[in-house]
């Protein structure tokens, strides 16, 4: 094969074989609340689902406040590889980011934020 037309193909196979790495990292891909979402509270019951296997005690979960002020949500034990279920209480009505942390199957941190408003009855 002549050196030129090599270089395009290391040049592929190169594309393709980064791009695994990528596929690995956890993502969500269903959530409950989901983005945006109007919830009722004060209790809510948060789902979520990823893209991968995670670790869920390594995981973890934080609600943010519209005043900026943050809180950890303890995890219940995880009954499925891909996703963390957990439970809150006491939530005024408001607009809160529900932040995630977890590590993946491929042994990377990723994270994310849900943006939700919740309004009481």
């Amino acid at each position: 094969m002549k050196r030129c037309n090599i270089l395009p193909v290391l040049f592929i196979a190169t594309l393709l074989l980064g791009s695994g790495r990528l596929w690995g990292h956890a993502v969500v891909v269903e959530s409950t609340p989901k983005v945006n979402d109007i919830v009722s509270g004060p209790t809510l019951q948060i789902k979520l689902r990823f893209n991968a296997r995670v670790d869920g005690k390594r995981s973890k979960l934080t609600v943010v406040d519209q005043n900026g002020v943050s809180r950890p949500i303890p995890l219940a034990q995880q009954v499925s590889p891909d996703s963390l279920l957990a439970n809150i209480s006491d939530l005024r009505s408001g607009k809160y980011q529900l932040h995630w942390q977890v590590l993946a199957s491929d042994g990377h941190i990723t994270q994310g934020d849900i943006p939700f408003s919740v309004v009481n009855p």
